[in-house]
This record gives structure tokens, C-alpha cells and sequence, in this order.
């Protein structure tokens, strides 16, 4: 007897809302299967789905708290430029993961990607933790002895209140 895909998805469900363990629904299949509800091989299928459900989620929230830590990173990576603007090197991944390494980040360079950056300017890079977790990371490539700007911040300006016009005093008659 095969279980139908939406019965399947609908059972699965069911288990892992009620099972908090990969263990307790094991336990759940194996009494299904004891009272005939299940084939042995349909309990293995669905023991073994559920297994790797529980792992994928498992991974999709390490990659989401990984992601959570890096998303207000931004870059600045200084560069020696020619006359022209363009760089002598590129900026790349390897880049972009030496950088994060720098700032307490330890990011495989493979899950990233970004097109070489080879003049000044602002470019980004996607950190792909999972396949649903991807984090955009600025990056702005500058020469090596431009001076990095700070965030200007805004202040209130400050009015003047005009001082008491002074009254000039009209030239005596004589």
C-alpha cells in the first residue's frame, strides 16, 4: 500500500508537530506500524524523512543566527590605484572573507559571491549560509591613501537671534 504525496506531507506534519524529537517520532512510526496502520517500509520511509526534516531545519536556524551576526557588516578595502582609477588587483571573495576574518568573521570564501571589483567604488557581495538564508554585505573599494569618511552626522543648527538693531544717531543740527 503507498501513501499518497498529500497524506504523506499532511502525516509528516502531524508528526513533527507532535514529536519534539527525531527519537519520539520514531517511537510514534514504530507504534503505528505495531498496530498496522503502517507498513514496516512505509515507517522507515517516513522515519527517515522526518530525520532529514529535522536536520534541515536544524541547519536553516544555524544559518539564519550566522547571518543575523553579519547582516550590519560593511567593508572597506583599500586598494593601490593608478592614475586612471582602475586597481592594480582586484577585490573578490577571497577578499571579501579575509576582510570578515579580520572583523571576527569566519566565512567560507566559497559561499560567497561577488563580481571582481577592479575600480573604486561600491560594489556588494552575497554570503550564501543557506539556500534560504542569503546575507548582502556593501563593500566600498577606495585608494589606498584616500582617507576612509565618517558618517557625518547632523546637527541642529543653531539660530542666531538676532541682536537689538542698533539705533544710529541721527548727525546733531547745528
Amino acid at each position: 500500500m503507498e501513501l499518497g504525496d498529500g497524506i504523506k506531507k499532511f502525516f509528516l506534519l502531524g508528526i513533527g508537530a507532535a514529536a519534539t524529537s527525531v527519537e519520539k517520532s520514531g517511537e510514534i512510526l514504530g507504534d503505528l506500524v505495531k498496530k498496522g496502520e503502517l507498513t514496516v517500509e512505509q515507517g522507515k520511509a517516513l522515519n527517515q524523512e522526518l530525520k532529514h526534516n529535522a536536520e534541515e531545519k536544524k541547519k536553516q536556524a544555524e544559518a539564519q543566527k550566522k547571518g543575523e551576526a553579519i547582516k550590519d557588516v560593511e567593508i572597506v578595502v583599500e586598494m593601490k590605484v593608478s592614475a586612471n582609477g582602475v586597481t592594480y588587483g582586484s577585490v573578490n571573495a577571497a577578499t571579501v572573507a579575509e576582510e570578515l576574518k579580520k572583523k571576527g568573521f569566519d566565512v567560507d570564501r566559497k559561499i560567497i559571491t561577488m563580481r571582481d571589483a577592479k575600480k573604486l567604488g561600491d560594489y556588494v557581495a552575497t554570503v550564501h549560509f543557506h539556500k534560504d538564508v542569503l546575507v548582502e554585505i556593501p563593500v566600498k573599494v577606495i585608494a589606498e591613501n584616500q582617507p576612509v569618511e565618517a558618517p557625518v552626522e547632523e546637527t541642529p543648527a543653531i539660530e542666531e537671534t538676532p541682536a537689538a538693531p542698533v539705533a544710529e544717531e541721527a548727525p546733531a543740527a547745528e
